[in-house]
């Protein structure tokens, strides 16, 4: 049996339940934060539970986090003893590892404490033991949930976990002049699906505008044509890797073969916007990447889903489906043309 915290965006964590009874048949979850924090139970042990998980992952869960222990809150100093105690008695998971420590907090929490001060606090007992405090590419992470009245603790590497993010929230910095928060979403899928942007020589951009998946294909160094009847930020204005064609993306057509990654974040509804990619794909080179959202416009979501990916798997090998942090009533597709 294993234990474990579930989390997924806002409002969408009765999909991700469904998802997993489908994975884990015995599986019962109950709520810790409404639609977004779960914690779930299953008769397989951790490995088998993860090996499930893996196995098809589900587009809704954005993060587990194994229950390894659980500590009453107090409110004060032995909070922060029982915690340091709790790393101690994991050495052998912790010793010589690069570590990190995540600590997430529901608002009404009675553990007092920030994460900076937690995070000290640990990082001085992983000193003792020998292991390496690490903010980026841990080989354990240390995550801790701090609920109303408990403290949940849990080990496991990043791919354990699905992310080596707190709770899944890939944060990014703002940069100045940056176009749009969109581009995050384009980040954070690069990062998600293990792309490299800048491996690609001339994209297609569906609904563009005003840019801010374009402009960061630019800054890797691709090609590419925007599509978009609206405008395009100034900034982008005479660069010489852009194409702009202020059209409407279902009146263009291109010359097949044309190009290796295909980018879509259009406003449509999901059966127009398969029909757009399926009327595209003979404009992209064999084998070349997908990376579509899929608007769930309110409707069923895991049906909307399953209909999409029926819908594209004329042409495309469905590689990943993820809802994303940086996704918001939608999901994101990661394709490969046939």
């Amino acid at each position: 049996m294993s234990r474990w915290i579930g989390t997924a965006n806002q409002g969408y964590s009765p999909y991700a339940i469904e998802e997993l009874r489908r994975l884990l048949p015995d599986m019962k979850a109950t709520q810790l934060v409404a639609g977004e924090v779960f914690i779930f139970d299953t008769s397989l042990d951790r490995e088998a539970a993860i090996h499930a998980v893996h196995s098809e992952r589900p587009a809704f869960l954005r993060h587990m986090q194994p229950i390894d222990r659980v500590i009453a809150i107090h409110g004060d100093a032995d909070d922060l003893q029982e915690l340091s105690e709790t790393a101690r008695r994991a050495a052998l998971i912790l010793e010589d590892k690069r570590v990190s420590i995540h600590l997430r907090k529901v608002k009404a929490t009675k553990y007092p404490y920030s994460a900076a001060d937690t995070k000290a606090l640990l990082d001085a007992v992983l000193e003792e033991m020998g292991a390496e405090s690490s903010l980026q590419q841990p080989d354990v992470i240390m995550a801790i949930y701090a609920g109303e009245s408990e403290l949940y603790i849990g080990y496991g590497s990043p791919s354990d976990m699905l992310s080596d993010w707190p709770g899944g929230a890939v944060r990014f910095q703002r940069e100045k002049g940056q176009i749009s928060r969109a581009k995050f979403k384009l980040l954070e899928a690069e990062r998600e699906f293990g792309l490299d942007y800048s491996a690609y020589r001339n994209a297609l951009d569906v609904g563009a505008a005003p840019g801010g998946w374009t402009s960061l294909l630019l800054e890797r160094g691709v090609r590419v044509t925007a599509v978009d009847p609206g405008e395009m930020h100034p900034s982008l204005a005479n660069h010489p890797m852009l194409t702009c064609l202020k059209r409407n993306a279902a009146d263009v057509k291109f010359q097949p073969g044309s190009f290796d990654l295909l980018v879509c974040d259009m406003s449509w509804s999901p059966m127009q916007m398969c029909k757009l990619v399926l009327d595209l794909e003979p404009s992209l080179a064999p084998h070349a990447t997908a990376v579509v959202t899929v608007k769930l416009m309110h409707r069923k979501p895991l049906q909307t889903i399953r209909e999409v990916k029926e819908r594209l798997s004329t042409a495309f090998v469905i590689e990943q489906s993820r809802q994303l942090f940086h996704n918001r009533e939608e999901i994101t597709l990661h394709l490969t043309k046939k």
